[in-house]
């Protein structure tokens, strides 16, 4: 299993319990970021995507590759950057290790927490492109139990970047959290189709946003580098509980 640790927000003093989710290294090891523990998460409130990967030494072949910085989306709308162990700091002596690392290999990567009806595992996306992480939403709307989610070739103007029956989807992929004029704009769009609205943010939501969102039962979803995403409101946890 990969390494747990509390995690505080520094923002609404809410305490999480967070877990990177372990990729296959190129030996097929199962590998996830060291955690450094009891450093302080950092708030992101801008993004670079050079500066949002780290290096991560396999403990199997000892191969050193870049990884997806972790980082967990806190109910109240903040993104928090997870401190990650230097590859150069030595590894805590642990009895369990080696028995943790073979129970790992056999491990699929974990199905959000909030999940409680049976689901196939959800396989995510890389994001390393604007573009991948309207793929990874894409890709997790369809395994929410939405058919046909298609992503336009080009973006219209609406802002929206993908469709399916019955559905319309936002994904923010800047540096900066999605406003409230975001949120509204979602929201008019699915109003005018019959549609159900849903929000994907890398760089989570501004508080006026996430207030309107939750009056308007409006999913908000929050991504890392991995593309896995998290809920962030009620009716996001809603969504995942019951799925489409």
């Amino acid at each position: 299993m990969a390494e747990t640790v509390p995690v505080r927000c520094p923002v609404c003093s809410r305490d999480h319990l967070y877990a990177p989710t372990p990729y296959p290294c190129a030996c097929g090891a199962p590998l996830a970021p060291p955690m450094l523990r009891g450093a302080p998460p950092e708030r992101i409130t801008h993004r670079t995507w050079t500066d949002d990967w780290v290096t991560v030494r396999c403990q199997e072949c000892g191969r050193q590759d870049q990884w997806p910085q972790p980082e967990l989306g806190c109910p109240c709308g903040t993104v928090l950057r997870i401190p990650v162990r230097p590859v150069s700091a030595p590894l805590p002596a642990s009895p369990a290790a080696a028995s943790a690392r073979a129970l790992m290999r056999p491990a699929p990567v974990p199905l959000p927490r909030t999940v409680t009806a049976p689901r196939p595992t959800f396989r995510p996306v890389t994001i390393r492109t604007a573009r991948d992480a309207v793929t990874a939403a894409a890709r997790y709307l369809k395994w929410l139990g939405f058919r046909d989610v298609v992503q336009p070739e080009v973006r219209p103007s609406s802002g929206i970047d993908l469709r399916g029956p019955g559905l319309v989807a936002q994904v923010d992929p800047s540096t900066r959290p999605a406003t409230l004029r975001d949120v509204e704009c979602l929201w008019l769009n699915g109003l005018n189709i019959s549609a159900a609205s849903v929000f994907f943010s890398l760089a989570g939501y501004a508080e006026d946003a996430r207030s309107r969102a939750d009056r308007l039962g409006i999913p908000l979803f929050v991504m890392d580098l991995t593309g896995s995403p998290q809920p962030v409101n009620g009716p996001a946890d809603e969504l995942i509980s019951t799925g489409a």
